[in-house]
């Protein structure tokens, strides 16, 4: 077995040599568009097995939240870079037109990453579980009669990342009021990750999945080893993201460049989608492991600190840009994509909160989504003439989802209660620990 499982690890490391080699050979400049797109994006997928690995045998030491929490920061690093990089850029040339569209792409590559997130991640995720439950046994999945009825089910123990994505939800449809994102957003979005972060730390450690394969092997580790092969993972894998994610994103936007895509396009929707395909290929890999209520963790715990921790600080690095304190400003057609992008995460709330998604509510995400992105793509392109501006739409959309996102929590609204009562107890336990408390329910 032990030959077996490190003839997997080797082979993992081995997609991501060819990316390693060429940064070490500082031969990445002189590829063509398509070959660098190529390399790193293998290298992408060969560091998602190995940090899906790390994660996975944590489980073992670690509160299993925070293990996911772990991988899901390393995961989406990519896109803390990218946007960082758009929010240094506006504070450096602030007061200019070069200043004022890098604050405004800084603003849409946030907010199309948390989209993407919810609108392709959790649908796509929660409609490939599904499927796959069809040809491997998965606990999760519930097929039940009647049209797209299957649903999946969720481990109860999601219930605090949902109260704190709650919160944030709440907080972001205040950022665009005072025409920027300032330091009173940072304070507030960063302490409810770090309040999460220690409430998920101070909790009992749950009886996770029985590990099978690369990490069952780690596990079989004694101390200081396994702790040195969960860090080499997470540290490897880390470093081959965050080195490859960018330039496969950048990528992405010449092949997009070339086929007359918009590069403001390409920024909020393109490069997000490429910056977040660690995340996705460590879910999917996760499922393919029968493992999908872990998987969906992962995802939500990835909004939880992009909504959080990426919109927090970006008035930070804006702020190191511009040498003094000043808060990231953005035009009104960010605005509203801050909006849309708070009233999508509260439908998606909505939906789970009972702890189960089924088909026809993952195709309803997917949908809205792809309507909402196609629509304004196909306006760019002057392919659709219709009576409303962009912004228009954005507001038309956000108006959809909180319409339905309401009429859910009405539903499920003693659901709702539940879920508040059992964080509640949860983080009074974990202020407070007595002798029987146990996160998980």
């Amino acid at each position: 077995m032990s030959r077996r499982m490190i003839g997997a690890i080797a082979a993992a490391v081995a997609l991501t040599l060819p990316w390693t080699a060429s940064i070490l050979a500082t031969s990445v400049e002189g590829y063509a568009t398509l070959v660098t797109v190529a390399i790193s994006g293998v290298a992408v997928l060969g560091a998602s097995f190995l940090l899906t690995w790390g994660a996975e045998t944590a489980e073992e030491d670690v509160p299993r939240a925070f293990a996911i929490a772990v991988l899901a920061v390393l995961a989406v690093a990519p896109e803390y870079a990218v946007d960082a990089l758009y929010a240094w850029n506006a504070g450096v040339f602030a007061g200019t037109p070069a200043g004022v569209e890098a604050g405004n792409l800084a603003v849409a590559n946030m907010t199309g990453a948390n989209r993407i997130l919810i609108g392709i991640g959790w649908a796509g995720i929660a409609l490939f579980t599904i499927l796959r439950g069809t040809a491997a046994a998965d606990p999760a999945v519930t097929r039940r009669s009647g049209i797209l009825a299957d649903t999946i089910t969720l481990d109860r123990t999601i219930g605090l990342e949902i109260v704190f994505l709650a919160a944030a939800t709440l907080w972001a449809f205040l950022v665009p009021i005072n025409g920027g994102i300032d330091l009173l957003d940072t304070i507030v979005l960063v302490s409810i990750y770090v309040a999460y972060i220690l409430v998920v730390l101070r909790g009992d450690r749950e009886t996770g999945d029985e590990q099978v394969g690369v990490p069952a092997y780690l596990q079989s580790f004694g101390q200081p080893y396994r702790a040195l092969a969960v860090l080499g993972l997470f540290v490897y894998s880390g470093v081959m993201i965050f080195t490859a994610v960018e330039p496969f994103a950048h990528g992405l936007e010449e092949l997009g460049s070339q086929l007359g895509i918009p590069s403001f396009f390409m920024i909020q929707w393109i490069a997000p989608l490429a910056s977040e395909s660690p995340e996705l290929i460590v879910v999917v890999l996760l499922v393919l492991k029968a493992r999908s209520t872990a998987g969906f963790n992962a995802l939500i715990s990835s909004k939880l600190n992009q909504w959080t921790l990426l919109i927090g600080t970006l008035a930070v690095v804006y702020s190191l840009g511009l040498g003094q304190y000043g808060a990231l400003p953005f035009d009104q057609k960010q605005a509203a994509e801050i909006w849309i992008t708070a009233a999508q995460s509260f439908f998606a709330l909505t939906l789970i909160v009972d702890f189960r998604i089924s088909v026809r509510e993952a195709v309803v995400l997917l949908v809205l989504f792809i309507a909402q992105v196609g629509i304004e793509f196909l306006i760019i392109q002057d392919v659709l003439m219709i009576a409303l501006t962009k912004v228009q739409l954005l507001y038309l959309f956000t108006g959809v989802y909180l319409v339905l996102g309401t009429g859910l929590l009405v539903l499920r609204r003693q659901a709702a209660i539940d879920i508040l009562n059992r964080a509640r107890d949860v983080i009074a336990g974990a202020i407070a620990p007595s002798p029987d408390h146990n996160r998980a329910d």
